[in-house]
């Protein structure tokens, strides 16, 4: 296996207005990322990850019971099939950031792995679950309107081209999940999103280069773009990184504009910063237990 791997992310738009069915809004969007999926190939990705629920639009923005339609079984349901075809195809890694049902009627927002030969790995499910308005419309992050937390706890994905782990956007917040996800192996976490201007936009470029410092990774932030209608609730900013152990930034998108960023990961990079910064040999495990305690 090569040092080199090379990492293709996905930020685009959603075209289309919420109030149009869900039928509507899958077909559009699933048709533009397997072009762009097919565009990052054509660029050398190996890995390829796209933007958190891709295949529509922010739907949680408001608390609609139309959205629960979106949700697919994993790894049965249809989309996730069809992209088993397409990384077969292309030969790529695939983290597919879908709406998951399970059984009847429980849901969750979770990320399916697809290796490169179409084989499917598993998922992970966002564990931390945001619900909080915007602004005097009534609209928002209302997330648990739609979603359980996830209870899968943080697996790491052994790939054709390297280990890799999954948060997915709120996750970003909290350093637990993305030690773990170190401590499990992991050479780069994925995490993709929708963010939007004027409630966090400043740690966008801070918190997850000190995971990737902390931890000795890789981490790939993808965000949307544009403005979604009807709800309108602030700007999907982009700015899709790849950043490296080190915290420095790999490779970075625009503010506004759809398209694939392309970046290389480097084993030989991480082994030489956890040689020289020995955080996890000089961790303290045995003095944490307050850590699992509901403080304060």
């Amino acid at each position: 296996m090569s040092d080199q791997i090379t990492i293709g992310l996905i930020q685009a738009k959603n075209d289309l207005s919420g109030e149009l069915s869900v039928e509507a809004h899958k077909e559009a969007a699933i048709e533009k990322h397997i072009r762009l999926i097919k565009e990052a190939k054509n660029q050398g990705a190996q890995m390829v990850c796209l933007q958190e629920i891709f295949y529509g639009p922010y739907f949680c923005s408001e608390q609609n019971s139309k959205w629960y339609d979106a949700a697919e079984e994993i790894p049965h349901g249809p989309t996730t099939q069809r992209f088993q075809a397409l990384a077969k195809e292309l030969g790529v890694v695939i983290v597919l950031p879908i709406y998951e049902r399970e059984g009847i009627a429980t849901y969750y927002n979770t990320a399916a792995v697809i290796d490169a030969d179409g084989s499917y790995l598993g998922k992970y499910r966002k564990q931390h679950i945001p619900h909080v308005g915007v602004g005097n419309e009534g609209y928002g992050f209302w997330e648990k309107y739609y979603f359980k937390p996830g209870n899968l706890g943080y697996p790491v994905f052994d790939t054709a081209y390297g280990k890799i782990g999954v948060y997915i956007c709120y996750d970003r917040h909290f350093p637990e999940g993305a030690r773990l996800l170190g401590l499990k192996g992991a050479e780069i976490v994925f995490n993709p999103s929708a963010t939007v201007a004027g409630m966090s936009e400043y740690l966008w470029k801070l918190e997850q280069p000190a995971h990737a410092v902390a931890n000795g990774y890789y981490v790939a932030a993808i965000n949307r773009v544009g403005v979604e209608a009807p709800w309108n609730m602030g700007e999907f900013y982009g700015q899709s990184y790849l950043v490296d152990p080190r915290g420095s930034f790999v490779s970075m998108g625009s503010r506004d504009q759809e398209e694939v960023i392309i970046g290389v990961m480097d084993r030989k990079l991480i082994r030489e910063v956890r040689d020289t910064w020995q955080f996890y040999r000089d961790r303290r495990p045995e003095t944490y237990q307050e850590m699992t305690a509901l403080l304060p």
